[in-house]
């Protein structure tokens, strides 16, 4: 299956806490930081699997009502993915479950960031 898109960006407004708080978040679902940078002024950090498709980098924050949902491997891995982003200071905004309402198998756990941004684990898998 090929992805529709190839990688997605959120401006943060502390990028350290912000690039500690997505690898350890991230890293519950086998993603890495592979990317960590400076070009003037503003940093970046790039995160993926195969090649940075997940940036965060410094600037003005951009609004809160962003959402990325990340694709997890299982289900144990949104739950593992939920409590490391809530010891790393993000905020409850959907403790691991099922969304049947979207369909049967839909498993997800949302938590904002520090910066507010509405981020998500789902599993769509039959378990």
């Amino acid at each position: 299956m090929t992805a529709i898109i190839d990688h997605v960006g959120i401006k943060v407004s502390d990028f350290q806490r912000a690039r500690a708080f997505y690898e350890a978040a991230l890293g519950a679902l086998g993603t890495k930081l592979l990317s960590d940078f400076a070009f003037g002024a503003d940093h970046y950090a790039g995160f993926g699997r195969e090649h940075p498709s997940f940036w965060v980098s410094t600037g003005r924050k951009t609004v809160a009502d962003t959402h990325v949902a990340f694709t997890a491997a299982s289900r144990a891995e949104v739950e593992a993915f939920y409590s490391v982003a809530l010891s790393m200071g993000g905020r409850d905004n959907g403790a691991p479950g099922l969304r049947a309402h979207y369909h049967p198998n839909y498993y997800g756990a949302f938590v904002l960031d520090p910066d507010g941004h509405n981020i998500e684990a789902v599993c769509h898998a039959a378990q």
